[in-house]
Formats: structure tokens, sequence, C-alpha cells
């Protein structure tokens, strides 16, 4: 069946046309699984077939593809068009998907007599008009009190009819005698102007402030011929509250107008586009998406379909279009630019600069209600930087800590799941090394922590750290693999004269992998480095302390028993020191007394 299949698809692939159009994938169950767009459908679909993929994702749409399907069109931007039409209509499971933008609110124009407009974040198609999404709270809050300032609306919900206002249903609420309604309920505001009203403010939510202006000056100009002073004043308060408005804008070059600007960020599974939209200097939307990504879509595709939904949600015309790349398709009657310097480019570095801190922002959101996503990402990047077979869910790090050999003592430290498991670290005390052999007190305490490990049948770390370079890494390699016959990655961590974390090496011959000091893995590894130094030293320094304090006890005629006693009883040995002849038998007795007192007092 499969082999028919192969056969079937290896035909549909030869007979494609070498046009622009789109293509569709269906699974054995004729559902449509992909659409994707093309400048040339043959080479473009052959090339699912023709290679191996890195992605896993990708290989698993190949693999359930049954049959395909195509249509040809006259141009690029026809297929563009076409594809974004079939996505939403069909929503196949593998292409990218837009997010649900639900949890960004719009300001809605209400399709109803006397019309509201408000903020909202349910988008219910009953005729209404929305505006947004709009990623940035504050711009939307600005707006909306500009609007009720200048115009008065309404903000009740009654059912404002013809009939209702002629019956007489309602009476004028606080807003009217506050001056913010003018009381349409009563009929003291004709609808004719209402909508007039509502005509205008559609320029300021497009974002077309000089020709609201214009609107505006025009109709100031006629009502001061026409003597009608308190309507010119009013008028002229109108202009000035949108000039206002207007000086707290983002403003950019007057010269620049009808520009998009979009750019784009891609995330392992997500892809995020900002649209800029400039009009008569001023950016008159600003939003960011997030988009599913399926398959192992190139960027510059994803980039294309996005420039072509955003145009249609907004109703966009802009003959200029702005990208940080090309992106392989055509638009007719648009000019897409990748600027350089100038203004131009300025502002393709605030889109990208937009489209960065969103998604730093959506991180840290996500980091914060899944705590384990930054630490498995973190791994995961562990992982490709060794080309680990798996995932280095447990990984445990050794360090050895001594001064000129004396109290030699190792430490290993474990992490799970990215964090630290302080109940399964474990101290050692080098027993069959003496002097300062680093080496050998490395070999011994891997050597006891595995074999030990083997006889209770305890799981193995995923990667063994060692804080050392390309020496301490044999060492233990000669442990793991010629002594115990285990399989396990071995990394190492040398440091710089300043004892700080300075390189990653793996393999053998060890190599230095590249990191930035500024990755967010280099400092995962620099946090276990530094934490199994910590453990080291500290173990390193009670055990010395407690060898010093013994030596001074170590009297003849005072056995190890009594030493004990002491030091649990008095603390320290400068305490000791100053007890009297009395007071330290009252502990030891008079005979043992007497022979530390004398100890002390010569």
């Amino acid at each position: 069946m499969k082999e028919t299949t192969n056969i079937h698809l290896k035909q549909l692939v030869l007979s494609l046309p070498e046009k622009p159009g789109i293509y569709q994938y269906f699974n054995s169950k004729n559902e449509i699984i992909y659409v994707g767009k093309a400048k040339n459908l043959k080479k473009r679909v052959a090339s699912y077939f023709n290679k191996i993929h890195d992605s896993a994702k990708t290989q698993v749409l190949v693999r359930q593809i049954s049959d395909i399907k195509y249509i040809v069109v006259a141009s690029e931007q026809d297929a563009l068009l076409l594809e974004n039409s079939l996505i939403k209509k069909h929503q196949p499971r593998y292409n990218i998907l837009l997010k649900d933008d639900k949890t960004y609110p719009s300001v809605c124009l209400k399709n109803e007599h006397f019309p509201r407009i408000f903020k909202t974040r349910n988008i219910i198609r009953d005729g209404s008009r929305y505006f947004g999404p709009y990623t940035y709270y504050p711009a939307m809050k600005t707006v909306l009190e500009l609007i009720h300032n200048i115009y008065q609306l309404r903000t009740c919900n009654l059912n404002l009819t013809p009939e209702t206002i002629r019956q007489r249903k309602f009476k004028v609420c606080l807003q009217y005698h506050i001056k913010k309604c003018k009381g349409c309920c009563e009929g003291l505001q004709s609808e004719e102007d209402y909508t007039k009203n509502i005509d205008e403010i559609k320029y300021i939510l497009k974002g077309e402030l000089d020709e609201i202006e214009r609107y505006l000056k025009k109709k100031m100009n006629a009502a001061s011929v026409e003597l009608r002073f308190e309507d010119a004043q009013e008028l002229k308060e109108k202009i000035e509250a949108i000039a206002n408005y207007k000086a707290k804008s983002t403003i950019v070059n007057p010269t620049l107008t009808d520009i998009d600007t979009f750019s784009i960020e891609i995330d392992e599974n997500d892809a995020f586009v900002n649209y800029l939209k400039v009009t008569n200097g001023t950016i008159s939307q600003a939003y960011t998406f997030e988009y599913k990504i399926r398959t192992d879509e190139t960027k510059e595709d994803i980039l294309a379909s996005a420039i072509v939904e955003m145009r249609e949600r907004f109703g966009d015309s802009s003959r200029e279009i702005l990208v940080p790349f090309e992106i392989g398709f055509e638009l007719k009657n648009v000019t897409f630019s990748i600027p350089q310097r100038g203004d131009k480019k300025k502002l393709l570095d605030l889109s990208v600069q937009n489209v960065k801190q969103y998604k730093f922002d959506r991180m840290k959101q996500m980091e914060k209600f899944n705590p384990e996503q930054r630490a498995t990402r973190t791994l995961k990047a562990l992982q490709d930087a060794l080309s680990l077979k798996e995932l280095p869910m447990h990984i445990e790090c050794f360090d050895n800590s001594n001064i000129q050999g004396s109290d030699a003592v190792a430490a290993c430290v474990v992490f799970k799941k990215g964090k630290p498991s302080k109940k399964d670290y474990r101290k050692y005390t080098i027993k069959t090394v003496k002097g300062p052999d680093d080496y050998g007190s490395m070999k011994e305490v891997v050597r006891r922590r595995y074999t030990r490990m083997i006889e209770e049948e305890s799981p193995l770390p995923d990667l063994i750290i060692v804080d050392g370079g390309t020496g301490q890494m044999e060492t233990v390699r000669q442990v793991i693999e010629g002594e115990l016959h285990l399989s396990i990655p071995i990394a190492g961590l040398a440091k710089n004269d300043k004892h700080r974390t300075r390189e990653l090496l793996f393999g053998f011959p060890p190599l230095v992998i590249g990191l930035s000091p500024t990755d967010q893995l280099f400092k995962f590894l620099a946090s276990v480095q530094e934490e199994v130094h910590r453990f080291a030293i500290t173990f390193h320094r009670n055990k010395r302390s407690k060898t010093q304090l013994k030596s001074e006890l170590e009297i003849k005629g005072i056995g190890a028993k009594t030493q004990e006693q002491l030091l649990k009883k008095f603390k320290s040995v400068k305490r000791i020191k100053e007890l009297s002849l009395d007071e330290i038998a009252k502990e030891i007795g008079q005979a043992k007394a007497k022979i530390v007192f004398e100890r002390f007092s010569s």
C-alpha cells in the first residue's frame, strides 16, 4: 500500500507545472493537512520528497501525505492571497496558526442606533466594527479618553431606537448633567448629528489625524464666517485636543507617509510578527502577533503570509512595505524595501525592537506560569551544543578541594531537570591518595560514586561535568569507560586566572564549545560550576577547622573521646584556654583537667 502511494506521489510531482500556485496535501482520510504557496510549484513540492528534513515535524507531515492537489494562479500575489484564504477556510493541521488574540483588547464601534464606542476582548460578528487589537493598553486608553472628551458619546446600553425615544421611555442620567453626554436618550441630540461625530471618530481610530484636522478647520472657518462663534469655539477645542494627542504619539519624519513595516522573530515553536503603520509621520497602528509553527516553514514564508493576513485584516493598501530581508514574493502595486540607513532604517529598527521585546515578554510570561519551560529550553540548548542523544535531565558535577594535600576532600552536586537536587549532593573524604594529587583524588571519587550507584542500581546521570580541563576529563574517562565500562558523556568546565568559568570542553580529544558569556546556557553552566565549588570548599573548610581544633587538644593522656567531650561542651579551644582548673574538672574529672590546664597554662 505504501509503495503504491509513493509511486502515485512521484508521478504527481513529476507532472506538476513550473508556475506559481498553491498546493494542498491530503492524508489517507482525504483531509487537507497542509496548504502551501509557491512561485514554482514543481520545485517547491519536489523539495519535500527529494531531501531528508532536519525537522521532525516536517518528517511526520511528509509521511502522512497520500495525495496532492494544486491550483495554478496568474501571479505570486494571487498565490499568497489564495493560500491565506484556504488556510482560514480549512485550518490544516500542519500550517502555521495565528494564536487567538482575544486576550488583547480592541475598540468596538457598535452597530446600533447612536453607536457606543468602548473597549472589548470579545469579537461579536453582528455588524459592529472593531479597531485593534491593541497590544499596548495605554495607547488604547488614550484614544478612548480623547474620543469621549471631544464628542460626549453615550456610555449607557439602552436600546435607543427612534420609536423608544419618541415614546420618551428613558430619562437623562448623571453623564448628561456633567456634560459627558448630550442626552440623545431624550432626543436632545439628533441621530444625524451623532452620526456626523461617529464619522469624524473613524478618522481618529484609523490614525488619519491630519485628515480630521483639515476637516474640522474647514468647519471652524465656515462657522466663523457665519458668525456662529460658539460652534467655532467648540471646533477649535476639538482641533487643539487632537493636536495634543498627536504630540504624544510616536512621530517619525513627516515625509514618511502611508508606509507599512514588518519584522519577525522566531522561537522553536513560535513566530512573532510586528506590524507598524505610518501615516503622515505618525505611527497610527502598532501590533505584534504570535503564530504557532507546525512544520519547518522558513521565516520568509511565515513573514509573507503574515503580511497578507495583516493587510487584509486591517484593510491596508500602503504602496510601500519595509522588511528586514527579501521575502521571495511580490504584491501588485507594492514596493518591498530593505532600508540600510536613514529614517526608514530607524523605523525598521523600531519594529525589530518591538518584536524582540514582545518575544522576551512572552517568554518571561510563559516561564512564570510554567517554570520548567525555561529549564527545559536550557537543557535542550545543552543537548544541541554537545550533540547528545538524550536530553540531559540528570547532570552530576565533581570538584576537589585541598591545601597542599592536607584534608583533601571532593564533592558531587546533582542537577535534575535543570535545578539543584540537594538531597542527592555527596561529600567525599579522600582515603587512598596522599599529597596534592587532583587527578588521583578525582579517580577515587568517581570510582566510589558510580561503583556504588551500579551496586544499588540507581539511575545513572545523562551527563558528567568536571570542574577542570582536559586532564581532569581524561581521568574521569579512564574510570567511566576503562574501569566501569559505562557510556556517559563527559564535559569539562575550564576557569580563567580569576577563577571564573571560561569555556566548555567536550569530546576526546576535548574541543572548545563556543558559547557567549551572555547566553543562558553559559550562565547555567557557570552556576553549576559555582555550586560544586561552593559545596566542595565549604566541606573542606569545615573539615580543616575540626582538624585544627583537634590538633590543639592532642595532649598526652587526653583521648579522642575526652577531646570530643570538651569541644561539645565549650565549643572552641579558645574558650577552653580561658577556663579555670575547677571548671574543666567539672566536665572531665580532676586528673585529666590538670593535664589540660597545665598544657594551656604553659
